[in-house]
């Protein structure tokens, strides 16, 4: 089954189009919240994808800005996709705006890069080692804790179907080794992640960055994402998670340090079919 399209991604894609081209006739914003009677706060959400304009005032802004007609047309199918509401709303109280952008970019992703220090990443992990990690948050019921588990599973379906994301994924050695749930759990977790590897070999590359790496522009990271488009319209966008801190980059100058970051990771790294075999090592001294 082909991927749904993501609302998050078409809002997204349509605030991009409608900034470009107001910039480049180069209508100022005043003149657009006068043409369009609406204030500036108003406009402002627009822009930063928390309003989605009605029909009429996207016509009227499409006019204002001298739009085609074939780009009219895309504007305002992008305008009803973008109404449309992502699996990820039915769980708006479990996560705030930030982690349900994530979840949408996920969606209308093409590949994502990522990498992680201490855990296997969030998209390959089994049900009970995501709920190993969540276990000790003291703040979370036991109730709440289930839903953050079946989310986390329903995001690994974008692994799958006829449309599968292309994942490429550093870790670090110390994330097959760090005993989280305790060993029956990781050494599960591994058999999974083998499997994993071994069912999607031509879109999911694990990389393993060894201990005897010396260095490596990512050992400070935590957890980095770069997620990439099909779309040439949309470009790269990191997502970034610390202990207290998350959130979207899509300021282009970190984006590039980033991933230039992550190039120079993979130099460090083994092979592909060296790290399947530290996976396997890992799993059979957990026996």
């Amino acid at each position: 089954m082909a991927r749904p399209p993501s609302p998050v991604v078409a809002s997204w894609e349509l605030v991009l189009r409608l900034r470009a081209r107001r910039e480049q006739v180069g209508v100022e914003v005043k003149h657009i919240t006068q043409a369009l009677g609406f204030s500036r706060n108003y406009w402002s959400a627009v822009e930063n994808e928390r309003k989605i304009l009605s029909q009429e005032s996207l016509n009227k802004l499409l006019d204002l800005l001298e739009f085609g007609m074939e780009e009219r047309r895309q504007l305002l199918e992008l305008r009803e996709a973008a109404k449309e509401h992502g699996w990820w709303t039915d769980y708006s109280s479990l996560f705030d705006g930030e982690l349900q952008r994530l979840f949408g970019l996920e969606q209308g992703a093409d590949s994502i890069r990522g990498y992680e220090s201490l855990l296997i990443p969030g998209l390959l992990q089994t049900a009970d080692y995501a709920r190993a990690i969540m276990n000790p948050d003291i703040t979370l019921r036991q109730v709440e804790i289930e839903q953050r588990v079946a989310v986390r599973m329903r995001r690994q379906q974008r692994l799958g179907g006829e449309d599968p994301l292309h994942l490429t994924i550093i870790i670090s050695e110390a994330a097959l080794r760090q005993q989280i749930g305790g060993p029956a759990v990781l050494r599960h977790q591994l058999e999974h992640l083998i499997d994993m590897i071994e069912q999607h070999q031509s879109t999911l590359d694990v990389r393993v960055v060894p201990f005897t790496a010396t260095a490596c522009g990512l050992f400070g990271a935590a957890t980095v994402h770069l997620i990439d488009f099909e779309n040439p319209r949309l470009p790269t966008v990191v997502w970034q998670e610390t202990v207290s801190t998350w959130g979207v980059i899509d300021d282009p100058l970190p984006v590039r340090d980033i991933s230039m970051a992550y190039t120079e990771a993979l130099k460090k790294t083994l092979s592909s079919q060296d790290s399947l075999g530290l996976v396997d090592r890992c799993k059979k001294e957990l026996s």
